[in-house]
């Protein structure tokens, strides 16, 4: 089989978890599969990387900093490219998909947030036109947990038996060569006291707010909130200052992979309050590497968790603060959640993921 995919949403550094998604599904299909051929349709600077031997990258001409233009250019140039490359089926790993193709599609939807919480502006209308024509052109649709699958369901009015569910690996990858604690400390003018971690940008559903009101009950932590930038920001950090808290609070944007790794490392606790996630990759990044985790009790986090997180309601700042602190002065859960966090993360490997695409693909090309 050759399978085209539809990577024109890729911004290094800008698309968080999808991104990941991307760079860790495509390696793992090849080990899966070793004849798989694969043709990637691809924009800006992601054409120039290296994606493998044997892999044919194929670059279209737009600009992909914009979003506008990454869907123009997903139902005008991409079509014609794959008329051109003829595969067997594309795959879309970015939620959205051309509406009309010569091929069969598989499309990735990873979650349907913007129903659940709305943003306002174009982005988010172009949102509710685009996923829905998504779901009604591909001939299967994947996605990245039983939650997503039941909210796709839901507000999409698709069959569930459209649907296949192969879970995430872990994001960052397993041979980094993390910064050292010690040095993220200092880096992030952490010093001695209780370094306390989310990993997300500030928009609505991730509740960063209620995290920054909780700090302003947790005297003495450093909370450092790594992300990409969003339309939060600035309402994040006049929060801060008027909470009293903004000595306490370090945004440093996106960082790297080692940096990340190194964070994870040097946490006392890793906290996650989000409103909805899909999936909830820094969940299972920081159960990897030992960290006790606290996160909200919504949509897929606790099918991500299991019984190796501290659960609280997200709406519920207070909830969020004592969870926090019970993980900062509770030595005896804090260990058992170590150990029952990297048990349970042993449960989801990219390895999996692959197998259970593959077979969506066996299903789409079948149909």
């Amino acid at each position: 089989m050759r399978v085209a995919y539809n990577l024109l949403h890729l911004v290094p550094g800008e698309t968080g978890g999808a991104e990941f998604y991307a760079r860790r599904l495509l390696p793992a299909l090849r080990e899966a599969d070793t004849g798989l051929g694969m043709t990637l349709f691809v924009g800006g600077a992601a054409a120039s990387e290296d994606w493998g031997d044997g892999v044919e990258v194929v670059p279209l001409r737009f600009d992909p900093t914009s979003r506008l233009r990454r869907v123009l250019a997903e139902q005008t140039l991409l079509p014609r490219a794959i008329r051109d490359s003829a595969p067997d089926l594309l795959h879309n790993l970015f939620n959205t998909a051309p509406a009309v193709t010569p091929v069969p599609q598989v499309t990735t939807i990873h979650d349907v947030i913007h129903h659940r919480h709305p943003d306002s502006g174009l982005l988010a209308l172009g949102l509710k036109a685009a996923i829905p024509l998504a779901a009604r052109r591909s001939s299967r649709i994947l996605t990245v947990s039983e939650a997503s699958k039941t909210d796709i369901v839901r507000f999409l009015g698709v069959a569930g038996d459209r649907i296949d569910v192969a879970p995430n690996g872990p994001g960052i990858r397993e041979d980094v060569v993390g910064v050292a604690p010690d040095e993220v400390r200092r880096r992030f003018e952490v010093g001695s006291a209780p370094l306390v971690l989310t990993v997300a940008p500030s928009r609505p559903h991730k509740n960063v707010p209620r995290l920054v009101e909780a700090l302003a009950l947790l005297p003495d932590v450093v909370l450092v909130v790594p992300g990409y930038p969003a339309g939060g920001d600035a309402e994040l950090d006049d929060l801060a200052e008027r909470l009293g808290v903004a000595d306490r609070l370090r945004r440093p944007g996106w960082v790297d992979e080692a940096t990340l790794d190194g964070l994870y490392r040097a946490a006392d606790c890793f906290v996650f309050p989000s409103l909805a996630e899909g999936f909830g990759l820094p969940v299972l990044e920081a159960m990897i590497r030992g960290v006790p985790v606290a996160c909200s009790n919504a949509t897929s986090l606790p099918e991500v968790a299991g019984e190796a997180a501290l659960y609280f309601d997200p709406t519920d700042v207070e909830a969020i603060a004592v969870s926090v602190q019970r993980l900062l002065e509770d030595e005896e859960l804090a260990d058992e959640l170590r150990a029952a966090g990297r048990e349970r993360a042993r449960r989801f490997s990219w390895e999996k993921a692959a197998s259970r695409t593959l077979a969506c693909y066996r299903k789409a090309v079948a149909r």
